[in-house]
């Protein structure tokens, strides 16, 4: 059975895509820790991180250093936090998330955002990349 990000991938459930690959994908999470959080997925589906082959990996790695990147010039913030739990959906995913604060990484802190602003902010981080 196909995970929510292969969906995803293949263009079934729409997505605020920030940046694609032939291997990789990135999007904004819609239910954010911050404004930007994003999420970086690669297309094949593994469900644990390290299970990926050790190019896969390094290339997920490379690809999200450039995400994040171009997220802190679009979006101000301390710094681009990274975490990879996995436990919600069975898909290797990098969550790269904006911070003021130690708690913006804790996902216990949800913030709501308007269609237009998911757009505008996909857009924004996209141009600097």
């Amino acid at each position: 059975m196909s995970s929510i990000f292969t969906k995803i991938i293949k263009g079934e459930i729409p997505c605020y895509k920030v940046a694609e690959d032939n291997d990789f994908i990135a999007f904004l999470d819609v239910n954010p820790n911050a404004k930007g959080h994003t999420l970086v997925v690669p297309k094949k589906e593994v469900n644990k991180l390290f299970d990926l082959d050790e190019a896969l990996y390094n290339g997920l790695m490379q690809f999200s250093r450039k995400v994040a990147i171009a997220l802190e010039k679009a979006v101000p913030c301390k710094r681009i936090g990274l975490s990879v739990i996995g436990l919600e959906v069975p898909h290797v995913h990098v969550h790269l998330i904006p911070l003021q604060a130690m708690e913006d990484i804790q996902f216990s802190k949800k913030v709501s955002l308007e269609k237009e602003e998911f757009e505008t902010i996909a857009k924004a981080i996209a141009k600097n990349l």
